[in-house]
């Protein structure tokens, strides 16, 4: 097999150095994966650990140590990184195919992708205090990355809807992420077989809903329109089809909801739009 030699090959010709690289970095990413402490961590990270770059061994970033927290849900060397160097680890981290500094919110797309919601909190959270609102804003909106890198070109509300993230999608949406993708989201909802896959699909497409100043333009629904009611319900499919206003509760709801997000969890059950047992919403009803 060509790829088994090539492998041995670059095995062969790599240095001491950098296969004691390889060694340390591995021996970090399990110690991660293994919920060490965090202060054990850290002494491995600025003095036993090392990563391969331009022909010399270097530390750890602060921004690569948060990435293999999310990975591998370390809750709490996550929150030491996000207090103590929030600036550093929410920086992009090199892409370790080319070496060009990546762009973009690597991190928040990472959160969403393994759907670490508590981690993508502190996040929000570290960024709320130490950032102005706009640049807070812009970071969450921010997509395009090397094209090396997962989810390059995508910002994390469009990767949330991508992979319905509904808790994730919520999170970023309620602190300035742009509500694009109800077409994406549809598109989810149609494609589920699923119970849960279809219910976690709904719950993205209502969050949307939620944060959408104003229907858009969705050929998609004029494909098949008696199906999309069905899926849908009347009032809503009216609404984004143009033809009637938003129901008073869905204003209602769209108003705690940018107002005080966290208070969504705590309504009555009659009220949550992510309770997508019978009987539907009422505000889904047919």
């Amino acid at each position: 097999m060509p790829w088994v030699a090539s492998s041995q090959e670059e095995i062969l010709s790599s240095s001491p150095s950098q296969r004691q690289c390889e060694r340390t970095a591995f021996a970090f990413y399990c110690a991660v994966r293994e919920q060490l402490p965090v202060w054990l961590l850290e002494d491995m990270r600025t003095m036993e650990v090392f990563c391969w770059e331009d022909g010399h061994p270097r530390a750890f970033s602060h921004s690569e140590a948060l990435l293999y927290a999310l990975v591998h849900d370390h809750q709490d060397y996550a929150r030491y990184l996000l207090h103590t160097h929030a600036a550093s680890a929410l920086r992009a981290p090199r892409c370790s195919f080319c070496c060009c500094r990546s762009s973009g919110a690597p991190h928040l797309n990472v959160a969403v992708r393994y759907d670490r919601v508590r981690i993508l909190g502190m996040i929000v959270e570290a960024l709320q205090g130490g950032a102005a609102e706009r640049v807070t804003r812009d970071y969450i909106n921010s997509c395009g990355g090397c094209a090396h890198v997962a989810d390059s070109g995508k910002a994390a509300a469009e990767l949330a809807v991508e992979l319905s993230r509904p808790d994730c999608l919520l999170l970023l949406l309620a602190h300035g992420a742009q509500p694009h993708g109800v077409d994406a989201a549809l598109q989810r909802v149609e494609a589920a077989r699923a119970p849960e896959e279809r219910q976690d699909a709904l719950r993205c497409l209502d969050f949307l809903l939620l944060f959408l100043p104003k229907p858009e333009a969705l050929r998609l629904l004029s494909s098949d329109s008696g199906r999309w009611q069905e899926l849908l319900g009347t009032e809503v499919f009216n609404w984004l089809c143009g033809l009637a206003p938003p129901s008073l509760l869905l204003q209602s709801l769209r108003s705690l909801a940018q107002e005080v997000p966290s208070q969504l969890s705590h309504l009555p059950n009659f009220l949550q739009l992510q309770s997508w047992q019978k009987p539907l919403s009422p505000w889904r009803h047919t």
